[in-house]
């Protein structure tokens, strides 16, 4: 008999018995063929308990910090190097995969040097009610926040101070036997901890001082923590993912020798620039922009190799902080918008991620920063809702961020709200998850124009187009916000395509737009910078842009103020005019247009002279609404859908099987301006025309099942929604 065992470290197994106990070769004959069969399950019985011998010791390999040496003791699971269970035991209900999940609740609390009783309060009794009162498809809790200690007792990261019990486990075990699905809260970039301890994982800034929160892409932090803490999480807690947060919006150009060295030889550029307005400062920023690409597919691909079913989500990585095409196998999309101003900042973004041809969610805060009356700072349920409402109507999934205690538990007092919201959003899943809009009106958020304005990795300044944005949807109209590679084969799609203030396309681009329109779309270029770049095309004559803030918009016979950037031009005889600027508040002085419009082809081109989107933002007014919802009603007359009744109510048509559905978003109130409050004034009653050849059989408003009266005649479908609360969706049943 000839056995030989080739054992290799644990922390390169994938899932497979065979894999883990190795190759093995045996020539016997019959009569030691017992001894063998009794000698390998032996060996399987060991390796399944742990012992069997070839597994590293943890820190065999130099990969754990000398910090997370020095602070285990024996309340702490087993090494990271021991083998994942699959993570759906037969023995336990079904978890959804993420890319199968609808609704579920965030918390995490950032866990610091003051964290010095972690899981004292956290009990199977607590998570249990969480799940009986809320039902959630996930729960996403803290393992380790931007500080960098580890809210559970890690063998592999930097633990914080002091821990009662285990309390992931507490976590992991009532969930799995609920059929909930577990996620962690884990900061990747962002590592205060790590830098401390090891300097030279740190970006270095421009003056040569280290960065004390953001890790280097050309250090070893990912391979010798990220890597295998997220693989310790996968392996002995068996959890479903990470929501990897501090990613690329913590991320900041290197100036560390690893990264100099890499940037010359890449570029061939010697003259490395320091601040924005140096020689090759945006080739600087491109470069550090794709390793931080390189960094984020190789730790996915490393986590994933040993630890296949890890679901992993990059904190904003190719959404609207990072406008580009998914370029990283990452499981599904992901942010937390704005705790302020909530509602507009689920608008821009859920637009985006629409088309980004992966499974996404986005998460509210329950909390705001600021004060509310009587120092309040929890949101009210109808708040929470209508963000809900935001991101369902264009058929994402939902989470809401709720804190955790310093000691790791949750605050109980909040759970009926987390209640309510849960099932206000199971109320319209059946009706909105996965639906996808009907491509209506493009608004460009040009991921070239971007990446040149920005003087950061990954910031955002969304104003001018949010501005544009939010006329639009304050009109009633259909919008999403789309990238130069959404449009790229899709372009003839949408009516009306719109560049809000952009001063830079990529010629090839720009020739895609103009073949759009020359085969029957319609542009509408808002803002001087926007109408430059069509210049030669339309035959315009351009004089100097200026700054100027006395300038007035005359619509329907009322004045506006109007602010930014505004352009005077000699546009050719064949040009419209639409609108008038006038150089005082006063309607009896001379005035110039305030926009042209073209036939280009067989489509349209129409140019505003003056910028509008930041002036929109910082004070609403009717008069500027209805002079840009009329030009973009000349360039696109035939909508598939028509709401009248309120300005305070955002619109999305989308096919879900084969009905088509009408999401209502009431968006009335002050809800930019105050952070917390009570009450959602409804509004309604609302006349809806559909553009649709064939009668439905049916039109019926969910949630509730109210059967609608309809008419359908010359192609539309016409009924009247008595009153919105908050969230209504019509669906048109064939």
């Amino acid at each position: 008999m000839i056995i030989r065992l080739r054992l290799r470290p644990a922390a390169q197994y994938a899932n497979s018995w065979s894999e883990a106990v190795g190759v093995m070769q045996i020539q016997s004959n019959d009569s030691i063929n017992r001894m063998i069969k009794l000698f390998l399950f032996v060996c399987i019985a060991l390796f399944h308990m742990g012992r069997l011998a070839g597994a590293e010791a943890p820190g065999a390999t130099g990969d754990v910090p000398t910090a997370a040496l020095t602070s285990r003791d024996s309340s702490a699971p087993a090494s990271a190097t021991a083998p994942s269970a699959p993570p759906n035991d037969t023995r336990q209900p079904k978890r959804l995969l993420r890319s199968e999940s609808f609704f579920g609740l965030h918390f995490d609390f950032h866990a610091g040097r003051d964290c010095t009783e972690i899981g004292k309060n956290t009990t199977r009794e607590m998570v249990q009610n969480l799940v009986n009162r809320v039902r959630p498809d996930y729960l996403q809790i803290d393992c380790k926040g931007h500080p960098g200690l580890s809210s559970y007792p890690t063998r592999v990261g930097n633990r914080a101070p002091g821990f009662v019990g285990d309390p992931l486990k507490v976590w992991r075990d009532v969930t799995a036997e609920n059929g909930v699905a577990l996620y962690m809260h884990y900061s990747g970039v962002w590592d205060s901890e790590a830098i401390r301890l090891h300097p030279e994982w740190g970006a270095v800034n421009a003056d040569g001082k280290t960065n004390p929160n953001a890790t280097s892409f050309f250090s070893e932090y990912a391979d010798k923590l990220l890597i295998p803490q997220l693989r310790e999480l996968a392996g002995d807690y068996e959890v479903d993912g990470a929501w990897v947060d501090g990613e690329c919006w913590a991320s900041v150009p290197d100036y560390g020798e690893k990264a100099i060295a890499a940037f010359k030889a890449k570029t061939g550029i010697t003259d490395v620039p320091r601040k924005p307005g140096d020689p090759h400062w945006y080739d600087f920023l491109q470069f550090n922009r794709e390793a931080f690409r390189q960094y984020l597919r190789h730790y996915i691909a490393e986590v994933k190799r040993t630890n296949p079913q890890m679901q992993l989500c990059s904190n904003w990585a190719f959404t609207d902080h990072m406008p580009e095409p998914v370029s990283a196998p990452v499981d599904w999309l992901s942010g937390d918008y704005s705790p302020e101003d909530s509602v507009n900042s689920a608008r821009f973004s859920a637009r985006y991620l629409v088309r980004q041809g992966k499974p996404w969610d986005l998460m509210a805060w329950s909390f705001t920063r600021q004060t509310g009356p009587g120092g309040r700072r929890l949101k009210s349920a109808p708040q929470l809702q209508r963000e809900a409402a935001v991101v369902l109507s264009l058929g994402g999934g939902f989470q809401a961020y709720f804190k955790q205690k310093r000691d790791g538990s949750i605050y109980e007092e909040e759970v009926p709200l987390m209640a309510d919201l849960a099932a206000f959003c199971r109320a319209r899943q059946s009706v909105c998850h996965r639906a996808v809009p009907i491509p209506q009106v493009a608004l460009l958020y040009s991921t070239a124009a971007h990446y040149r304005a920005m003087n950061g990795l990954f910031p955002r300044d969304l104003t001018r187009m949010r501005g544009v944005l939010q006329a639009l949807l304050e009109s009633q109209y259909v919008v999403e916000v789309v990238g130069e590679h959404h449009l790229s084969n899709r372009a003839k799609e949408y009516g009306l395509i719109v560049l809000p203030e952009t001063d830079y396309l990529e010629p090839e681009f720009k020739e895609t737009l103009l073949k759009y329109v020359r085969d029957g779309g319609s542009l509408l270029l808002v803002g001087p910078r926007a109408a430059a770049l069509f210049a030669s095309e339309l035959g315009l004559k351009l004089e100097s842009p200026q700054n100027t803030t006395s300038l007035w918009l005359e619509w329907d016979g009322k004045l506006t103020p109007v602010k930014g950037l505004q352009r005077d031009i000699n546009a050719s005889e064949t040009a419209k005019p639409h609108g008038k600027i006038h150089a005082a508040n006063d309607l009896a002085t001379a005035h110039k247009p305030a926009a042209s419009i073209w036939k280009f082809g067989q489509g349209t081109i129409a140019a505003t002279w003056f910028d509008f989107g930041r002036g929109y933002v910082e004070a609403k007014s009717d008069v500027a609404r209805g002079f840009l919802a009329d030009l973009a009603k000349q360039l696109s007359p035939a909508p598939i859908v028509e709401v009248e009744g309120s300005h305070d109510v955002d619109v999305v048509v989308s096919r879900l099987d084969n009905r088509i559905t009408v999401n209502l978003v009431n968006t009335a109130g002050p809800h930019a301006e105050q952070p917390i409050f009570d009450t959602i004034p409804p509004v309604g009653p609302l006349q809806v025309k559909v553009r649709h050849d064939r009668a439905p059989k049916r039109v019926v408003l969910e949630p509730g099942g109210q059967q609608l009266r309809f008419e359908h005649h010359n192609g539309f479908v016409r009924f009247t929604v008595p009153q919105l609360a908050i969230h209504s969706i019509a669906v048109l049943e064939p």
